[in-house]
């Protein structure tokens, strides 16, 4: 076997990591994560005492298959489960688009357990950090997409203490920044509070309800969003899901020429989605876009810390349209990302 150093929650971190790449079932998933949490305030004497009494598994949230890797890494090596992961899933997401993703400096679109996500916003900030991000915005939902528990306006506010004190603790060595997904409502407005949305740093704007509207409507409904000087991100325009445990559903129909003039007059950003189930905008509306002059924002769409990585997919299709880097906002510093995101 081979050596390992990483330590016990370190190794099921990983694991949870490699899962989540893979888009494995989140339940299984989680395993791994609850159990990196019950044995990580205690003391390394003990969990090693415990692995090699065989008592692992006395713990709440430790299974066998969590305690094995627990014991290997204990011993130094490297547990089974976390060497096959890394032979089948580490690597590039993507085969194409490398130069660009080496590119990024972060991601303006991810999400935590305090809405639809899987994770707590700590281990999506210290995942971001570890794939070499210097920023990642949190987006969580708005009050109305009660399904993915959007967040209140005072749970928001919570929120937003939150992530300051995480940036207090990293001491600028990473940047959580502070933002929301916020739902385009049927006229166009915005599922949150002017007040509110002026305290973010960034915001993506997306429709979540009604996608099979009139095409008219649809087009006044997204132009209206577009135009208001809060949003900054048009995030996945067409809704399409094209594949995976959801199902698929057809793009919404819209006047993709005037909505995307509207970004490019508007400065605001059309996202390019990098979820493989949405591959929004679909090519031939990704090459419009380019070719109107839109800015761009390479997007996870995160869930899960593992699923951060999919950018890889983005930028892969973003090479292939042959889009400038310069146009892609999340290629840029923080400080130019800010002034940009809050010129008005």
């Amino acid at each position: 076997m081979s050596e390992y150093a990483g330590g016990p929650v370190a190794a099921l971190r990983r694991i949870a990591f490699l899962l989540e790449r893979a888009r494995e079932d989140t339940r299984r998933i989680q395993a791994f994560r609850s159990a990196a949490a019950v044995i990580l305030p205690l003391g390394g004497d003990e969990v090693t005492a415990r692995a090699e009494a065989g008592t692992l598994t006395d713990l709440a949230g430790i299974g066998p298959s969590t305690a094995a890797v627990i014991a290997d890494a204990c011993r130094g090596v490297v547990p089974a489960r976390l060497a096959a992961l890394e032979a089948e899933h580490a690597g590039p997401l993507a085969s194409g688009g490398r130069e660009l993703r080496a590119r990024l400096r972060g991601d303006c679109h991810s999400h935590s357990d305090w809405s639809d996500g899987g994770s707590p916003i700590e281990e999506m900030a210290m995942t971001a950090m570890e794939l070499g991000h210097d920023y990642l915005v949190l987006t969580d939902h708005s009050p109305r997409l009660k399904v993915a528990r959007g967040l209140s306006a005072e749970r928001l506010t919570r929120q937003l203490g939150v992530v300051e004190a995480i940036n207090a603790h990293l001491g600028g060595a990473f940047t959580l920044l502070k933002g929301i997904e916020v739902d385009i409502l049927d006229d166009g407005s915005l599922d949150q509070t002017d007040e509110l949305l002026a305290q973010l740093d960034v915001r993506v704007a997306s429709v979540h309800s009604k996608l099979a509207m009139d095409a008219d409507a649809m087009t006044r409904r997204m132009i209206g969003a577009v135009r208001n000087p809060r949003t900054n991100v048009l995030g996945h325009c067409t809704g399409r899901l094209v594949t995976g445990n959801r199902g698929t559903r057809k793009q919404s129909q819209f006047d993709a020429r005037a909505v995307f003039e509207a970004c490019r007059d508007n400065d605001t950003a059309v996202e390019i989605n990098s979820r493989p189930e949405r591959r929004d905008p679909p090519t031939e509306l990704l090459e419009l876009a380019r070719d109107l002059g839109c800015l761009f924002s390479i997007d996870s769409d995160a869930h899960a810390p593992g699923q951060l990585d999919m950018l890889d997919y983005g930028c892969e299709r973003a090479e292939e349209a042959g889009i400038d880097a310069d146009r892609i906002v999340n290629t840029w510093p923080r400080e130019r990302l800010l002034e940009w995101a809050n010129h008005g």
